[in-house]
């Protein structure tokens, strides 16, 4: 079916590690080094396509700032990746690199993050554009403020370059996010290889 067609180019997409070397170096002072990582998961944790997701600065590969577990799926024209949380996140710590830590990832624990999908659009061949779903619901806490999430991604075979920023509720002004414009990765592994048809076909898995 089409849309699994499509499925898959997405996630083999998406999968992968990124960092933002070139732009960290070039500019110091105002980015930091930082690493993306979008590990797939075993198809039985969410019975559909999943990933891992860890953000983490270069001089702190064991502690990331922000983890993610993610369940993919199609709406129409749209891609959409829900966002988990998880109790034990301390102990998936270090898993963009290394997979094994994985393991004792309990999927009976999962917390849904209401209002925080990403909702990413074909642009072209392996080209995607995602942001927040809309409804200013994905609330983030900042320096005792409660802010919520705008999000902005685009994604190929080779780049990733994403935005984030949070605001005020209730003003709509915004409270923190770069003042020195996106985030520029670029892809130094990708995962797609642990990425089959029949991991983003539900009607193929017995």
């Amino acid at each position: 079916m089409q849309h699994n067609i499509d499925l898959l180019e997405f996630t083999s997409t998406l999968a992968g590690a990124y960092d933002n070397l070139e732009q960290s170096q070039a500019n110091p002072k105002d980015f930091a080094r930082i690493k993306i990582f979008f590990r797939p998961l075993p198809w039985s944790v969410f019975n559909a396509p999943g990933f891992y997701s860890e953000q983490c600065y270069d001089y702190a590969p064991w502690d990331p700032y922000r983890q993610g577990l993610h369940r993919v799926s199609t709406k129409e024209e749209v891609f959409v990746v829900e966002n988990f949380g998880y109790p034990d996140f301390p102990r998936l710590a270090g898993a963009g690199q290394d997979k094994s830590l994985l393991r004792s990832l309990r999927p009976d624990l999962l917390e849904t993050r209401c209002g925080c999908s990403m909702h990413f659009r074909a642009k072209g061949h392996k080209q995607f554009i995602g942001e927040v779903e809309p409804g200013k619901k994905c609330f983030v806490p900042r320096d005792g403020c409660i802010t919520y999430l705008v999000s902005e991604v685009e994604l190929n075979e080779t780049t990733w370059v994403s935005r984030d920023r949070g605001y005020d509720p209730e003003t709509d002004q915004q409270i923190w996010g770069s003042e020195h414009g996106k985030l520029e990765f670029v892809r130094t592994h990708s995962f797609a290889n642990f990425i089959q048809r029949d991991w983003v076909d539900r009607s193929s898995v017995k």
